[in-house]
């Protein structure tokens, strides 16, 4: 069965900010949790995925961009070969938020969401990993790259997955043994009278910080933390079209910083080295080039700097100084897409600081300069006394 569109699943409209596609998720998220409709569980169960695929996609900046330019299609290999599970589903937190904003959800959070939802889990902590953090770095780029685009290699801090223990912090991953704290539940819970009622309390269990396991034999490699601290290289691909200080978000490429962690995101800054002879303003590019004062007066062609190399300028006779010509598409292109903006010239007119005396009075006939001849004449345009 084709997949319904996801604006059309939440019902919001295309244009929704992500403040309206939260809303809707919300609403729509209480409305279909199955712990709501007992009736009719298994219908609620599938209604309240696709609710979360959507959510999943429309709630992220780039997938969202990619799945309005392609569609279904542009998200696809976001998820693995089976579609959307639950192991994709990254916005837990606005989840938790929705289930404990009452009372009567918060029992349901507290007890879990079920196993044909979430798996078969003992407890909500146990389900949804913690997060690693965020990594910034900024790349510096020749202003050619805005318009061909570039895949710099950078050398990103990383925290990754310690493989001698695969991850766990345990020697050779196996000296693992179920926390007797919290009996494998990864939590603690604690209940207290107080008249009538009864106060419980569920807190993450302070000696396995939520896993449910311990380690007896600590990994010598990681020392017992899971990760191994290094740098690493990441190529990065940097679209034509990127605007000067533009930061683009690379998911899951951040810290991973402990056992069991998600890893954060990595968002890289696009800076553009300055130029010495274009000047940026969106889409379009400016420059400028001096002309001789005769190529000003009869006209030529001139050789401009444009953002890959040059052009040429045809400049008509009688061309002012301070003249503007335009180059379309010589100029930078739309981000995403492949037409160009278009490249300004202007031209300023280069006039002599020195002239021979034959040279002077060439331009004194042919301009009809005013010159002193007597008392109240002067030379006409063509040099005849008036």
């Amino acid at each position: 069965m084709a997949k319904r569109d996801y604006y059309d699943v939440l019902g919001v409209p295309r244009t929704a900010s992500a403040d309206e596609v939260k809303s809707a998720y919300r609403r729509l998220a209480r409305q279909y949790h199955p712990d709501m409709n007992k009736d009719n569980t298994k219908a609620a169960e599938e209604k309240f995925k696709e609710l979360s695929e959507a959510y999943e996609v429309l709630a992220d900046t780039d997938r969202r961009q990619k799945y309005d330019q392609y569609g279904h299609a542009g998200v696809q290999t976001d998820f693995g070969p089976q579609g959307f599970t639950w192991q994709n589903f990254t916005h837990a937190g606005d989840l938790e938020d929705l289930l404990s904003s009452n009372p009567f959800f918060e029992q349901l959070f507290r007890q879990g969401f079920g196993g044909d939802v979430f798996g078969n889990v003992q407890s909500r902590r146990s389900q949804v990993p913690y997060r690693g953090s965020d990594i910034e770095v900024a790349v510096h780029l020749p202003l050619s790259a805005a318009v061909t685009g570039a895949e710099p290699t950078l050398e990103v801090p990383h925290s990754g997955r310690c493989e001698d223990c695969r991850g766990t912090g345990a020697r050779n991953g196996t000296s693992l043994e179920t926390c007797p704290e919290c009996e494998g539940r990864g939590q603690i819970r604690r209940a207290q009278s107080r008249g009538p009622a009864q106060l419980i309390t569920i807190t993450e269990c302070p000696m396995c910080h939520g896993v449910g396991r311990r380690i007896r034999d600590p990994c010598p490699s990681c020392e017992g933390t899971g990760i191994i601290r290094h740098t690493r290289k990441i190529q990065v691909t940097i679209p034509p079209g990127v605007e000067d200080g533009a930061v683009l978000r690379l998911a899951r490429q951040g810290e991973a910083t402990g056992r069991g962690v998600i890893p954060g995101d990595l968002f890289v800054q696009v800076m553009f080295q300055p130029s010495d002879t274009i000047r940026r303003e969106g889409r379009d590019a400016f420059t400028e080039v001096q002309i001789p004062l005769s190529t000003s007066l009869f006209g030529g062609e001139v050789r401009a700097p444009t953002i890959l190399g040059e052009a040429a300028v045809k400049i008509p006779p009688g061309t002012q100084p301070e003249s503007q010509f335009r180059l379309r598409g010589e100029g930078f292109p739309r981000f995403r897409g492949s037409d160009r903006g278009d490249l300004f010239v202007t031209v300023h007119v280069e006039v002599p600081k020195a002239l021979t005396p034959h040279q002077k009075e060439l331009l004194r006939e042919a301009f009809g300069e005013a010159a002193t001849a007597g008392p109240g004449r002067s030379r006409g345009l063509f040099g005849r006394r008036q």
